[in-house]
This record gives C-alpha cells, sequence and structure tokens, in this order.
C-alpha cells in the first residue's frame, strides 16, 4: 500500500513530462511550417480527443498532434450545445471590472443606477449613436462612459471637448442623440490618452466596447434587450422589466 502514493507521483511527472514535450514539438514544427505562428503562447488539449488548441494572444486555432494539419474555426460541443471557442475567448478577454479606472470616465445614472456597465466609445463612431439610443431604453443602470477617440482625427478634439464640459454627461448625450457639436473647451486630459494606453493594454480595438460588472467583454453594438439580458447576468438576476 505504501507503494501506491509513489507510484502516482510517478505516474503525474509522466504525464507532465509528456504534455511539456507535446507542447514543445507543436510550437516548433507549426512556427517552422508557418512562421506567423512564432509566437504561441499556450498548447493545451481540447475535449476533443487527438485535437489541440493553439493559442496566438486571443487567436485560437487547434491542430492535431504532430502539427500536419491547422483548423481556424469554432469548436461546438453538440452534447452539451456549447460553443467552446467563444467560451473560451469570453474568458481570455474579461476584464476586472472593479480593477477599472473609473476616475477616467464619467458617470450617466439611470433610474436607481443599481446595476453597473462601463462602455469605451468615439464621438464619431455611427454604432456608438445607435447603442445610445437604444440605451434610452435600460433603466435603473450606472454607465462608466471612457472616451476613446480612435476613429478619426476630430475624434480627440470632440472628445476633449466632451471631457472638458461642465456637465460631460449632457455634452455626450447632445452629439450623440442631437448631433449638437459640443462647444470648445480645454482643460486635463490626460485621462483620455490614458484611456487609449487602457485599450491598447487590453486589445480593443472598436466602439463600442462593452464591460460588465462580471468581466464579460461585447464588442460592438447591441441593443437594449440583449444589454438588459447580460445585466441580469452580471447581477445573478432576472431581467429588470422597466
Amino acid at each position: 500500500m505504501k507503494l501506491i502514493p509513489s507510484l502516482l507521483a510517478a505516474a503525474m511527472l509522466a504525464l507532465g513530462l509528456g504534455a511539456h514535450a507535446q507542447d514543445v514539438a507543436l510550437r516548433k514544427t507549426l512556427a517552422e511550417r508557418i512562421p506567423q505562428l512564432d509566437k504561441i503562447e499556450e498548447v493545451r488539449p481540447t475535449p476533443m480527443p487527438g485535437l489541440y488548441e493553439v493559442r496566438v494572444g486571443t487567436d485560437l486555432f487547434y491542430t492535431d498532434a504532430k502539427g500536419n494539419y491547422l483548423i481556424q474555426g469554432e469548436l461546438i460541443d453538440t452534447k452539451a450545445r456549447r460553443n467552446l471557442t467563444e467560451d473560451r475567448i469570453n474568458k481570455l478577454t474579461a476584464i476586472d471590472f472593479e480593477a477599472l479606472p473609473f476616475k477616467d470616465a464619467f458617470t450617466i445614472v439611470r433610474g436607481d443606477g443599481s446595476r453597473k456597465l462601463a462602455v469605451f466609445e468615439d464621438p464619431n463612431c455611427g454604432y456608438c449613436k445607435r447603442f445610445e439610443r437604444d440605451m434610452q431604453n435600460v433603466n435603473n443602470v450606472t454607465v462608466y462612459l471612457f472616451l476613446y477617440p480612435i476613429l478619426s482625427p476630430d475624434s480627440a478634439e470632440k472628445s476633449r471637448n466632451i471631457w472638458c464640459a461642465k456637465d460631460r454627461a449632457a455634452a455626450w448625450h447632445d452629439q450623440m442623440l442631437r448631433d449638437k457639436i459640443p462647444p470648445s473647451a480645454s482643460c486635463d486630459t490626460t485621462a483620455l490618452q490614458r484611456n487609449l494606453a487602457l485599450g491598447r493594454k487590453h486589445k480593443i480595438t472598436g466602439t463600442p466596447t462593452l464591460i460588465f460588472a462580471n468581466g464579460a467583454r461585447v464588442p460592438g453594438a447591441i441593443g437594449s434587450q440583449d444589454v438588459e439580458k447580460r445585466l441580469a447576468e452580471a447581477a445573478g438576476s432576472t431581467p429588470s422589466t422597466n
């Protein structure tokens, strides 16, 4: 009986060494055959026998044990009816909501403001304007709005005028809901530079990008019903009926 722990430890060590060897071999083979894959960050087995996930940043690929074939697409668990690729990307791109620098955002409060949502938006973004119109139907939420001027040369100017306005939320709504350009204003705008740096760090490449209180991240405009659903998921409750 005393041999059992030793045998188990040896077996686990052998498995670990085997996994490491597999990792090294796949990295070497794929990098040699596909130079674009020279910066593989992770190799790990998938639930499908013989299929391995290869991760470069947040890009996922799948390969066989020898690296002879490479697949770029989605892996679906038909039994559980889950998109495993989507689940994995959601986990990789999740952001710690409480760690966001809220001092670099301004708030828009609707109703009791009990639910929380952070949004990165550019004042020249047409999808952001559609999103803002839809958000008029969402109640009891506090929106932390991070100005993220990335789309055109005057995005920075409009963002500065909104950030430096006496009432930032009102200036934002004038721009996004009424196409009323905020008057020129000046103040310390280092917050906008920090927002750009934060976006680069988390690879936020488009607007709007939504971040919910549970860390879930959604790139692109979604409708009010979808916002309600995701706010409910983040709060662990049922959607508000407003």
